[in-house]
């Protein structure tokens, strides 16, 4: 009886501290807000996963980041190398290099967390690349998601300059040579590209300063700025709400999905450790960047056959496609085949995909809000332009590795390159036009399917000798994605009839341009279940619902 009575004091206790605790946090931090956070719905959809994918890749570089840094040298004085890679023994090299070869040789596991930083690298842009494809096609950067919109290109031009100050790092002969280009586009800027080399290489190149300064940017700088817009952009994620697809009960008022916590948390936790599974996989087995075969790096050499990582593989391709063309100014060379490929091409395509939320808000005249996300069909003209991009894309990347390509085919070199400059000409506008028709095809197959129903495979013989296929309904679900798809309607010239301005005729044009072509398949009558402005059903399977 004693030991009962001291329990329950001893409880009593316990509680009235927990409550004391709780409510000192309280008043100094934001607790009892977080209640409604854990809660809070995500939609349950593959394509959401890519952003996730990004976002833990970049963990593990973090990771294996800072392991690697406990070992690496940045440092450009000359060493005799002495480790246990024989066929380099007694070769001059820089310090920075022979720290790389020690972490790969030497260092217990050195070897498999150096892939793995280059490995999770490499999944990290391609991650944050085809995320930024999906919120385009779907239209997932309108209103109110701009500034996320311009938050992810950022990352996404930062995540290249990072891959590439950390690709140079090791001062072996590939990085090296990759180097001595950058260098080549520096000098390439009219009147000031002198300057700007001595400044980052701190003199002549290749200098002695280039090195700790590249480190420094690729350890501290960078990542600061990518962690930083990281959160940033996820705390936009939660404040704005998350995009979903169409469907009952989905509406631009609400999120319906996972609750936070526990279902999306412990999914997400599944999916962090096969990201990180797959990448310690890839890394064991799949050999990537061995700079002991490339040698240290001397500015009058230069490896066969060099190749960039892919994600700057556009604009090695760019710079084989430019011919030589210069010009002599006032006793100044502007090297074009230099410039053109290598800063006015990076520059037009970051100033394109800036602008792009805003250049089509202006054309088509949409300012309201979307939660919901498009299906690149509905939206012709720009799945086109996307799928354009992304062919000229395809090009460039391709024609990087043009010498490889010719000599693995047995063709001639110049024939190549030809060929890729006639299609970097030809593909894009081709692949426009044959995407806006696919896309318009579907558009007419959905309201043949709407009308009719779906084909059951089941064919019946008419009395009058013909056969028929028979047909069932859709679905209450696809009928009322397929239903309720609304058709934009083109800017109208101005009332009045008077003549327009130059930039209002342009805009008309262009809002006709993006906006004539279109299938209309009809929608439900106002107020109906499913219908655009209805009061939405609450979906009992999506586990969550957000208002």
């Amino acid at each position: 009886m004693l030991l009962k009575r001291r329990r329950a004091r001893a409880g009593a206790r316990a509680r009235r501290a927990a409550e004391a605790t709780a409510d000192w946090a309280d008043a100094r931090l934001p607790l009892s807000e977080g209640g409604g956070l854990l809660r809070k719905a995500f939609p349950d959809h593959w394509s959401f996963l890519l952003g996730e994918i990004a976002l833990y890749s970049f963990v593990v570089l973090l990771l294996s980041g800072v392991w690697l840094t406990l070992f690496f040298h940045p440092a450009m004085n000359e060493v005799a190398y002495e480790g246990s890679y024989l066929p380099l023994r007694g070769v001059p090299m820089s310090e920075a290099y022979r720290s790389t070869l020690e972490i790969s040789f030497d260092v217990r596991g050195g070897l498999l967390i150096r892939q793995m930083h280059h490995w999770a690298a490499l999944v990290f842009v391609a991650a944050i690349g085809v995320h930024l494809l999906r919120v385009f096609f779907t239209g997932a950067f309108r209103r109110p998601r701009e500034a996320n919109w311009v938050i992810g290109v950022t990352l996404f031009l930062l995540a290249l300059a990072e891959g590439f100050a950390g690709y140079s790092l090791p001062d072996d002969l590939l990085s090296g040579t990759g180097l001595r280009i950058a260098q080549g586009i520096m000098l390439s800027i009219p009147l000031v590209g002198t300057y700007v080399s001595m400044l980052a290489f701190g003199g002549e190149y290749p200098g002695q300063d280039w090195l700790p300064r590249l480190y420094s940017l690729h350890i501290l700088l960078l990542p600061g700025l990518l962690l930083a817009l990281v959160t940033v952009h996820l705390i936009l994620v939660f404040y704005l709400k998350h995009t979903h697809w169409a469907g009952r009960g989905r509406t631009n008022r609400n999120a319906v999905g996972k609750p936070m916590f526990p279902q999306f948390t412990a999914s997400s936790s599944g999916l962090f450790c096969m990201v990180f599974g797959v990448l310690t996989l890839i890394s064991g087995v799949v050999q990537i960047n061995p700079v002991w075969a490339y040698g240290p790096y001397r500015s009058d050499l230069i490896s066969t056959g060099s190749q960039p990582d892919w994600y700057v593989g556009f604009l090695e391709g760019a710079l084989r496609l430019v011919g030589p063309w210069e010009t002599v100014v006032a006793g100044h060379t502007i090297m074009w085949n230099v410039l053109l490929p290598s800063i006015v091409l990076p520059g037009v395509l970051f100033a394109v995909l800036y602008a792009y939320p805003f250049l089509e808000r202006w054309v088509t005249g949409d300012r309201g809000e979307h939660h919901l996300c498009d299906r690149p069909r509905d939206r012709p003209v720009r799945t086109g332009l996307g799928v354009a991009a992304v062919s000229a894309y395809a090009v460039l990347l391709a024609a990087g590795g043009n010498d490889i390509i010719a000599f693995a085919l047995d063709i001639s070199l110049n024939l190549l390159t030809w060929v890729f400059r006639i299609s970097l000409v030809v593909l894009p506008p081709v692949a426009f036009m044959v995407t806006k028709r696919i896309c318009l095809a579907l558009q007419e197959r959905d309201r043949q399917r709407l009308a009719e129903g779906e084909e059951t495979g089941v064919m019946r013989q008419t009395v009058t000798g013909g056969f028929v296929e028979d047909h069932t309904p859709l679905d209450e679900e696809k009928q009322y994605v397929l239903g309720t798809r609304r058709l934009p309607a083109p800017l109208a010239p101005p009332e009045g009839g008077g003549p327009e301005r130059p930039v209002q005729r342009l805009r008309t044009t262009l809002s006709g341009w993006y906006y004539d072509d279109g299938v209309d398949v009809g929608e439900p009558e106002p107020g109906a279940a499913g219908a655009p402005g209805a009061e939405p059903e609450p979906d009992a399977s999506a586990g969550g619902l957000e208002r």
